[in-house]
């Protein structure tokens, strides 16, 4: 959000593996020394740290400061005081466990350094034959120890990398090198606030003031993105994307070794002025990339537009809505792009007050919007009404003629703003199938599973069936919330559910779907593999799962070597794509 807000107005130590408390109360920061990924050792979360001065124990990352004439010493210095006076007075604050990092960013959850290409992995098991090129994965990865709140959306981005040749396979893990992070390495300490953890009431406010100081006496550069670029990827016009919200994508290079690089920021040669949230959809029929743009700050508070295959950017189409809301994801079907106006929204005024400017508007009613993919005017689009519907993710649409209905399919999220804030009510993720009937302009809800009661959530269906009828759902198991203990195969047309479990004391995240060679026409939709990076948090061990899905019986285990952490969105690289890799 804060990177909204500006564009509109490594070593080998790890953090602590100890598992925290993730009970619903606030939590007193208490004296600990945790250890950050460029190898310095960073500063007690007390009164009595050292800020801004981290000894060295190791190699430490390369600096160069940036020449400074006389007023920008001094504003230096007088701003970096007001940032000691600031994290001082904040100390005996209790943290609410959405920006506490001793929960957020606790067990694995907490950072990793950059890993080289490591080749010739052991295999338990056979890779299939069809299985050529590279999975990756994105993921919150913080540079460097936060220095107050910090929820785990706020991390620095790192992609994770798993090239399979010929049944054989290397892994390799690097940060994307956003705007913010090489700054942030330059100076050597963490200085752009973090969206989520950070900008809450007035300290919030006190930090925005400091980081448009920073920028306005040239100590920091806020003029080309502050995203980190830790949520989705897509492949794309021969093109590797990690994008958050928060800013325009990155644009990432898979090199012949399986190794990673940052070409830079992406802006479509020219064509991208504004942030692109980090779902967008690929047509697996026309292959043209659909996408959504929101500001929090001023009108038009979200913009539709795409791309066509080679690239060109459609004209952008202002979609009106009352107040900044909270759009993470939507929906295409073969004709229409669903867009959901939810009741988590931004109202910067709640910072005045001391609060989270991310909130739940009760008052407000959802909708859902549909409108054809050629619109031209926002007049063309149907808004109905869906009350009390908060889904974070959608994971398909598609148009049901017979009925005249749009038949949406997500999970249903309660309390909608649990993710943000602090709330006492439990957090529950319903599969859910909503009709919208574009005749009377009603909708209807109903749960997908049958005598099931399971949190559902990161996932995904067939990849080449997105925008049409699609019968199975592939969706993490989110138990323990917000722990994923395996991921389950759900009939969307019966409400079976099938698990794949991933053993004691073993939790992963996303489960990515690989379309098998027959895996696109309706009878063989579940023909593909299962994707899913695995750690064993009793033996500190982490795996790459390869699973039939039609059968959901384990084909391979790839033995990693090194600890990945739960991380969030990930896609599938042909060997035959890359060769026309820009």
């Amino acid at each position: 959000m804060v990177s909204l807000l500006t564009m509109s107005m490594c070593g080998t130590k790890t953090w602590p593996q100890a598992q925290i408390d993730l009970g619903f109360r606030p939590i007193k920061r208490q004296p600990k020394i945790i250890k950050c990924t460029v190898q310095i050792d960073v500063t007690e979360l007390t009164q009595k740290r050292q800020l801004f001065t981290p000894r060295t124990t190791a190699t430490p990352p390369q600096h160069n400061p940036l020449r400074l004439n006389i007023f920008q010493k001094a504003a230096a210095i007088a701003i970096d005081a007001a940032e000691r006076a600031l994290i001082s007075r904040e100390q005996d604050t209790p943290l609410p466990k959405t920006a506490d990092p001793r929960v957020q960013i606790a067990g694995n959850y907490s950072p990793v350094p950059e890993s080289p290409v490591r080749r010739n992995l052991t295999v338990e098991g056979t890779i299939p034959d069809c299985i050529d090129g590279v999975y990756i994965r994105n993921g919150a990865n913080p540079m460097f120890e936060p220095i107050a709140g910090h929820h785990l959306f706020d991390g620095d981005g790192m992609v994770h990398a798993v090239k399979i040749t010929n049944g054989s396979a290397s892994y390799a893990c690097r940060f994307t090198k956003t705007e913010r992070l090489v700054q942030e390495k330059r100076l050597g300490r963490p200085i752009f606030p973090k969206a989520i953890g950070e900008l809450h009431g007035h300290s919030g406010i006190a930090r925005l003031m400091l980081f448009y100081a920073r920028g306005l006496c040239g100590l920091i550069n806020n003029q080309n993105g502050v995203g980190v670029a830790n949520a989705g990827l897509v492949y794309f016009n021969n093109r590797l994307l990690a994008m958050s919200e928060d800013d325009l994508p990155y644009q990432l290079n898979i090199t012949q070794t399986g190794d990673l690089q940052t070409v830079g920021r992406y802006d479509f040669d020219g064509q991208l002025k504004s942030a692109m949230i980090a779902h967008p959809k690929l047509d697996p029929v026309t292959k043209e990339l659909h996408a959504l743009s929101y500001d929090v700050v001023k009108k038009p508070y979200l913009k539709y537009f795409r791309f066509s295959p080679d690239g060109v950017k459609s004209r952008e189409l202002e979609i009106p809505l009352e107040t900044p809301t909270m759009i993470h994801d939507f929906a295409i079907t073969e004709n229409f792009v669903v867009i959901p106006d939810q009741q988590v929204v931004f109202k910067l005024g709640e910072m005045i007050s001391g609060k989270s400017p991310v909130v739940f508007d009760g008052e407000k009613v959802s909708r859902l919007g549909i409108m054809p993919k050629d619109a031209t005017e926002a007049s063309q689009i149907i808004w109905v009404n869906s009350p009390e519907t908060f889904c974070f993710h959608l994971w398909n649409a598609w148009e049901s003629p017979e009925t005249e209905e749009i038949v949406v399919i997500g999970s249903c999220m309660t309390p909608a703003d649990s993710i943000f804030n602090e709330r006492d009510e439990s957090l529950r993720s319903v599969l859910s199938e909503i009709r919208i009937n574009l005749r009377t302009r009603e909708t209807t809800r109903r749960p997908l599973l049958v005598n099931e009661d399971v949190n559902l959530e990161i996932g995904m269906v067939n990849r080449n069936r997105l925008g049409r009828k699609t019968r199975f759902a592939f969706l993490a198991i989110a138990e323990p919330w917000p722990k994923v203990s395996g991921f389950a195969k759900v009939d969307l047309c019966t409400g079976e559910m099938k698990k794949y479990i991933y053993g004691s004391e073993k939790y992963g995240g996303e489960p990515f779907f690989l379309p098998g060679s027959s895996g696109s026409g309706d009878e063989n939709e579940d023909d593909g593999y299962i994707f899913c990076h695995v750690h064993d948090e009793e033996k500190k061990t982490s795996e790459l799962q390869i699973i039939n899905a039609v059968n959901l019986k384990l084909e391979a285990t790839i033995k990693l070597p090194s600890r990945v952490p739960y991380g969030f969105h990930g896609t599938f690289v042909d060997s035959s794509e890359l060769v026309d890799q820009l």
